[in-house]
């Protein structure tokens, strides 16, 4: 008893020493992002131009949050996130980021104790919490807002892991309750979280060695089948949040629903290796890697597909001597298979953000099978000792310079297109910044890179390349180039019909070409795709009208107003197209209401006196 009470304050001054070195070491890191503002990819969906979000917190928020997608995503805790600190900081991005960076390092600090709990290494441990905590590949989800649901499920992760560990070491219905509960949350912020039941199996093998046989003196294990039974309410919780987000998005699927099956396949065995390269080697990360313009060669896929077969076989041969190298290696794969574009959502080949959760498995099965070689071959102390610092600070200073990529929009593509040059996205979103910036030469050069080599057989990017081709088309035209501008417009409808900004586009074109029924084609076309808007028929309105085709003119004037009832303009039109057709009293009705609502324009003015005359 006197010696555990002298092992006990060196105990507990390490581990806060760990918990103090850990979260420096993040705001060391991240700390730089609380000087940098919002990026305009996907900031501007998630937070700074979501009416939902920029409203704050509300009871009518909660409601949205809940019932309906954000982003294409139905994550209601990650939206009532950003609610909240719009609700506490505004638009200031300085607060969007230091609540991003506080979640990380909550998730850091529960790893850490999660392991040293379950495993009894305090020092392996923070080594794995270390550098899950300042890996180059977590810049992505802590830098970005848009990726508050990285931090922020990984948090509810981490706690329903420790609350599983409690239930473990004494059993009770309250101590379960207390898992299910951060694991529900957890869903609603990252539904990728649905694995963690089958993770759940594998941390039953080990460390917490509920699936064989103790030794003397210890208590029984549970039986196969009370394993399997505790599982089931969180599979349950799972699959609903699994089909909530496929419903959620069902649009967003489409992005990608034309690339081949086996492509995906192979892609997914190539990610799962180009992942642990980058765990090793992470240099030259970006935010967005595009698939290889014809797909990987069959070589690559049989070699990727051949490497994963033998780690697994030789993880699973020394299953009994080292435990860990199984677990480690079933958390990465089982961890990771949502994101690996079997099911197609988005344009990428895969992202730095997937690796989040899924490397720790890789980190502690390395972190206990170095323990347990210095075990074996005590010469090799003095070398780990040296290894796991320089290890530690070489990923902090990579992560460091990472981060700064980060400090603008320009400056994240620009990163970008310095560490992957053939990235159509990059091209894309550079062009959208110069677009913005009246620098319409540097945007056609972008586009045109971004183009360039593209063939129109390549039916599986047909989604990006119509993009490009729409954006081009708006640059053109800008510069006076109509002609080229409506090319671009035509086959950009022609790789997708169901692009209703590319149809409009078309249309307006020719509409100021004279080519008014064939506007009205593509203005009709535009009208007739999700979302509905009243802008589509407030255009083909206006076309309809030209082609002095009044009556259905009217009718899409009315759909127009319908949809958004405030819309001066579209009242003024509507009462012009009235008194055309004989209608006059509910002209001068639609004539009064435009100038009611913007009494500034003399035309509205004008129409009305006219009107009261006749």
């Amino acid at each position: 008893m006197k010696n555990e009470q002298r092992m006990e304050p060196p105990a507990w001054r390490s581990q806060v020493f760990i918990y103090l070195g850990l979260t420096s070491l993040i705001w060391l890191v991240f700390g730089q992002t609380l000087g940098h503002p919002f990026v305009a990819y996907d900031d501007q969906n998630y937070v700074y131009e979501n009416p939902a979000v920029t409203a704050g917190l509300s009871s009518d928020g909660i409601r949205v949050a809940f019932t309906k997608p954000h982003a294409r995503n139905w994550h209601p805790l990650t939206t009532l996130s950003h609610m909240l600190d719009v609700q506490l900081f505004g638009l200031n991005p300085a607060g969007h980021h230091f609540t991003n960076v506080l979640l990380h390092t909550f998730a850091a600090l529960l790893l850490f104790s999660l392991l040293r709990r379950i495993t009894g290494s305090t020092w392996r441990s923070a080594f794995v919490a270390a550098i899950f905590a300042i890996h180059p590949l977590r810049v992505e989800s802590v830098a970005w807002v848009a990726e508050r649901k990285d931090v922020l499920s990984a948090f509810c992760f981490m706690l329903t892991l420790i609350m599983y560990a409690r239930y473990v070491a004494r059993p009770s219905t309250p101590r379960y309750l207390a898992v299910l509960v951060p694991f529900a949350l957890g869903l609603m912020a990252k539904p990728m979280l649905v694995t963690l039941p089958f993770l759940l199996f594998a941390l039953d093998y080990w460390p917490l060695r509920r699936l064989k046989t103790r030794d003397a003196g210890e208590e029984p294990t549970p039986s196969l089948g009370r394993l399997i039974l505790e599982k089931v309410p969180l599979l349950f919780l799972a699959a609903a949040a699994g089909v909530a987000t496929l419903l959620a998005q069902r649009f967003t699927i489409g992005y990608g629903e034309q690339t081949p099956l086996l492509w995906r396949l192979g892609n997914a065995s190539i990610a799962c290796l180009v992942y642990i390269g980058q765990m090793f080697w992470p240099t030259r990360l970006a935010v967005f890697y595009p698939w290889p313009t014809n797909g990987w060669p069959i070589a690559a896929i049989a070699l990727s597909v051949g490497v994963l077969a033998l780690v697994t076989v030789l993880a699973f041969w020394f299953r009994k001597n080292r435990p860990y190298l199984i677990v480690g290696w079933l958390w990465y794969l089982i961890s990771l298979s949502p994101t690996l574009g079997l099911i197609p959502v988005g344009l990428q080949a895969h992202a730095d953000r997937y690796t989040y959760l899924p490397h720790i498995g890789l980190y502690f099965a390395l972190a206990w099978l170095a323990g347990d070689l210095v075990a074996r071959f005590p010469a090799t102390q003095k070398l780990r000792m040296l290894l796991a610092p320089a290890a530690i600070a070489a990923a902090t200073w990579l992560a460091w310079v990472q981060t700064t990529s980060w400090q603008s929009t320009e400056t994240l593509w620009r990163h970008t297109l310095a560490v992957t040059p053939n990235n159509d996205v990059g091209n894309y979103n550079l062009a959208l910044l110069e677009t913005r910036r009246h620098r319409i030469d540097d945007a056609i050069r972008h586009l045109e890179s971004a183009l360039d080599g593209r063939s129109d057989r390549e039916t599986s990017f047909h989604f990006s390349t119509a993009l490009l081709h729409n954006l081009l088309g708006i640059a053109l035209a800008r510069k006076g180039r109509e002609q080229e501008a409506i090319a671009h417009y035509r086959k950009a409808v022609e790789l997708r019909d169901d692009f209703a900004d590319a149809h409009t586009n078309l249309a307006t074109a020719l509409l100021a070409k004279g080519a008014t029924s064939e506007a009205i084609e593509h203005f009709r076309k535009a009208k007739n795709l999700p979302p509905e808007d009243a802008l589509s028929h407030l255009r083909l309105a206006a076309a309809l009208d030209r082609s002095e085709q009044t009556v259905e003119a009217i009718s899409e004037y009315r759909r127009s107003l319908v949809l958004d009832p405030r819309n001066p303009k579209a009242h003024y039109l509507l009462a012009k197209a009235l008194d055309l057709a004989g209608n006059r009293d509910e002209a001068r009705i639609e004539a009064a209401r435009a100038v009611e609502l913007d009494s500034s324009q003399p035309e509205f003015k004008a129409l009305q006196e006219q009107l009261n005359e006749k």
